[in-house]
């Protein structure tokens, strides 16, 4: 039996198995496209689990939904408008395309969105649907959302009693055709047929084990029948095929199925979906997620915990546990999200992929489900929860709109400068707007229902060991939870996050267990100094940040325990620039507040002018320039532009080289940086030594050939100049002379000449429209050495040929200082891989670390 079921009274094991077995041996034909001499893949399910099951289950157990209320504050506020919309959606809508998909009549108007008739993603709602009903229901024990579960789930049934007259196999439950299947197995890639029938099916696992519906469970089992027939005539190669298209969690609903059953028939078809792609470099503890889309791998990550919980393999829960440790310490960004246009970036890269459609909410309201999973398999990591409340507080308490009666939610959470949430759009919207009654279903619309209606199934946890009881504190929500095993009820008063502190009264019941509270790691930043009072006197051994405090002893009712959490501002730089910091106050992230000003790149702050403002305890202003802004929690700030990273302007050094290579050497392939303070530059791809009027230099064939020069070489310029010496044999548009910074749209670079015929030097940060540019009256001129130097400073960019200056832009938009601790830097190739290589040579490339005057350069040129 699942260890995460909500408490339903008397065990139903021996029906479900029944029930289960009874609708697996439903046969059905092979699918289109399958090989019958590929015959069924090995499935690892045959293979021995590893440890007993006493063993493999979760250390704790969370409380269910109905043994936790929340009390009145933002989480309780957010959930009641959700709620309001979970009553207002009219089902028959949703169910308008299920039923005319089963050939049964429907009247009802379609909706927009991702549900319209033509997307083939309807359909999902319906699920996250069911999800957010069950939970609602048992978070508030109001009946009208487990009448209008039923009457959804009953509706299903009707449809999936229909499909074989619609020409459909026995247990196809779908609002799209199950032709698409066929189109998947031969290779095609429709948009996430599995992914969708995945959140019907975890709707209706939820309305079962939440709710105790039985109907949902038989409906559950039809499709889980459906979905082995369909997957066991493949061969394992074809089903990897199958995986390339995203598939959100079938593993983890159908290894929970199997948990709740016992019927091995789901653990069969559960594995299948292992996706050995993305599962063989995380089991050898390598991150290969760049370029991956970030919700699409969460998903299969989540379900590795009750594959882990079902076979006792330990594999699975290393699986996710360097997944969630490789996202959550080098893929997100100040909030806790996490993705760059859906994407995962190399790690590290923060502010070089910034821009208006970063962090998407399923990402975080995933991520936060796999962090809770581990959580309870490994309670002595502190560090899941610490990211848990963070994420929750910075982002998915912000992601909804506090003016929308019905909770609208935003898909992004942009973090570019200027980025705002605005009101609802439908499909093809701009990032930032919120989601509405029918026009969008997005599915952050659809995570949008859960998260808002489950905010209680963390905050507090229990041990499973009889002999040693112990309640877990994870979250500070105003709340109360009735621990029923134990006796007793305790009540949990807060403020916070706008407050320092929260309160626990044992309101009811007489019992010994040990307290666990936890204390977060951003207090170490306060230096430490939590403070944790047992009936008004403070516990002697000081409370550790990113650790549980534990008091064990005999509670009574009345009993008080209270945790004091000081708190200071702290500027956290990015790692790939820690010259662009984000501000937080405790678990906050604060954000400037811009109104309607629109801002073409981040800001310069000023962190010596931070002082408390009226508005609140959180609530700072800065200086910014001249101009004085207010800084307030991100997830307060609503229907207006706002800042989260700011510039940071270095103090002013001296003048100096920061890497010089003169390319000097002549044989080998490598080249040394004179300055001794950069490591050397190669030589690659075709790249050789040459001499050329009795000097050496390095010759690039415009095939391949270029010259990588280390990271970080721009890191910490408020101001520079690049020079170098270049010969260009074959003008090609876009070839570069030279290139710093990320990828394609975090650049510094020089080209010899574009389609226009200019030289150009341009600079770029991800999130600007359109980049700086300065261009050259013509290009670099052919067979010849030229002296090529641009300076950068004071919003000032200028570009010389030969010591005289050939192009000039007054009004940078940005400034080097954004570029960071650049990861690729080249001569003679671009960051992007469609453009030229340059064909010429190159010698004597300089970084001085200030803008150098027209006199300067010319002296440059001369030497």
């Amino acid at each position: 039996m699942s260890a995460h079921r909500e408490p339903l009274g008397p065990s139903r094991r021996g029906v479900l198995t029944a029930a289960s077995a009874a609708a697996a041996v439903t046969v059905l034909p092979s699918p289109a496209g399958a090989s019958a001499a590929a015959g069924p893949a090995a499935d690892p399910a045959d293979a021995p689990a590893a440890g007993s099951a006493a063993e493999r289950r979760p250390v704790l157990a969370p409380f269910g939904l109905s043994e936790v209320r929340l009390l009145d504050g933002p989480f309780l506020a957010n959930m009641r408008r959700t709620c309001a919309y979970l009553l207002f959606v009219d089902a028959d809508r949703l169910l308008h395309t299920f039923r005319r998909n089963a050939g049964l009549p429907s009247a009802a108007e379609p909706c927009g969105g991702w549900e319209a008739p033509d997307v083939q993603l309807r359909g999902h709602t319906t699920g996250h649907l069911l999800s957010a009903l069950a939970q609602a229901h048992a978070a508030t024990g109001d009946t009208a959302y487990a009448d209008k579960g039923r009457a959804l789930v009953a509706a299903l049934a009707e449809c999936q009693r229909a499909a074989p007259a619609a020409g459909f196999s026995p247990g196809y439950l779908s609002a799209f055709p199950e032709s698409v299947f066929d189109q998947l197995e031969a290779g095609g890639k429709p948009w996430a047929p599995y992914y969708t029938l995945h959140k019907i099916m975890a709707g209706l696992l939820d309305q079962y084990r939440l709710g105790g519906n039985e109907e949902a469970l038989t409906v559950l089992l039809g499709m889980a029948a459906w979905t082995e027939a369909r997957t066991a005539p493949l061969s394992r190669e074809r089903m990897q095929t199958v995986l390339k298209v995203e598939f959100g969690g079938m593993n983890d609903v159908l290894s929970r199925l199997y948990l709740e059953t016992g019927d091995p028939a789901h653990l069969r078809t559960a594995l299948r979906f292992d996706h050995d792609e993305l599962y063989a470099p995380l089991a050898a503890g390598r991150d290969e997620l760049a370029g991956r889309h970030a919700n699409t791998e969460i998903a299969k990550i989540v379900g590795t915990v009750p594959s882990y919980e079902a076979t006792g393999q330990r594999r699975y829960l290393t699986i996710a546990d360097t997944f969630w440790t490789t996202v959550a310490r080098h893929h997100s960004y100040a909030i806790g999200g996490n993705s760059n246009q859906e994407l995962f970036g190399p790690p590290g890269e923060i502010v070089s992929r910034l821009s208006e459609v970063t962090c998407e909410n399923c990402n975080s309201y995933n991520m936060l489900k796999l962090g809770r999973e581990l959580f309870l398999h490994r309670p002595e990591r502190a560090e899941y929860m610490d990211h848990y409340e963070w994420t929750l507080y910075n982002q998915m308490l912000a992601e909804q709109d506090p003016d929308s009666a019905h909770g609208f939610v935003t898909y992004y959470t942009g973090l570019w400068a200027g980025s705002r949430r605005e009101p609802k759009g439908g499909l093809g919207a701009a990032p930032g707007s919120y989601s509405g009654d029918y026009d969008n279903f997005s599915c952050d619309h659809g995570t949008g229902l859960e998260t808002h209606t489950k905010f209680a199934d963390s905050v507090y946890f229990r041990s499973r060991a009889p002999h040693a009881p112990a309640l877990y504190v994870n979250l500070f929500l105003p709340s109360e939870v009735r621990w029923a095993e134990q006796g007793v009820t305790i009540r949990q008063e807060t403020g916070y996050p706008a407050t320092d502190r929260t309160r626990l009264t044992v309101t009811r019941g007489r019992a010994r267990f040990a307290l666990k509270i936890r204390v977060p790691a951003w207090a170490a930043d306060s230096g430490g100094n939590a403070v944790l009072k047992v009936n008004g006197a403070k516990v002697t051994t000081r409370p550790r940040p990113g650790r549980y405090a534990t008091v064990d002893r005999l509670w009574h009712t009345g009993d008080t325990v209270e945790l004091v959490l000081p708190r200071e501002p702290v500027w956290r730089p990015a790692p790939d620039n820690p010259q662009v910091t984000s501000l937080s106050y405790g678990p906050l992230v604060l954000a400037g507040e811009y109104g309607d000003t629109e801002l073409a790149t981040l800001p310069a702050i000023r962190p010596a002018t931070l002082r408390p403002a009226a508005g609140g305890p959180a609530v700072f202003t800065a200086l910014t320039g001249e101009h004085r802004v207010t800084l307030r929690p991100f997830h307060e700030v609503h229907h207006q532009r706002y800042n989260v990273y700011w510039a940071v302007t270095p103090r002013r050094t001296r003048e100096r080289e920061v890497v010089r290579y003169p390319l000097g050497e002549g044989t080998g392939t490598a080249a040394a940086d004179t300055t001794g303070a950069f490591p050397d530059a190669g030589l690659s791809a075709g790249a050789v030594w040459t001499r050329d009027a009795g000097r050496s230099a390095v010759a690039l064939d415009g095939q391949g050939g270029h010259l990588v020069l280390p990271a970080g070489l721009p890191s910490g310029l408020a101001e520079l100049t690049v020079s170098v010496w270049v010969r260009v044999d074959t003008l090609a548009a876009s070839a570069r002379v030279f290139d710093l910074g990320y990828h394609k749209d975090t650049y510094l670079f020089l080209a010899a000449t574009t389609g226009a015929k200019r030289a150009r030097a341009a600079l770029k940060i991800a999130g600007m429209e359109t980049e700086d540019h300065i261009d050259a009256a013509g290009p670099l001129e052919a067979g010849r050495w030229t002296h090529v130097a641009l300076t950068l400073g004071g919003g000032t960019g200028v570009l010389y040929l030969d010591g005289a200056e050939s192009g000039r832009n007054p009004a940078m938009v940005s400034g080097p200082l954004l570029l960071g601790a650049t990861s690729r830097n080249y001569l003679g190739r671009s960051q992007n891989a469609t453009h030229p290589y340059l064909h010429g040579a190159v010698r004597d490339f300089r970084l001085h670390n200030r803008a150098l005057s027209a006199a300067e350069v010319a002296r440059l040129a001369a030497g």
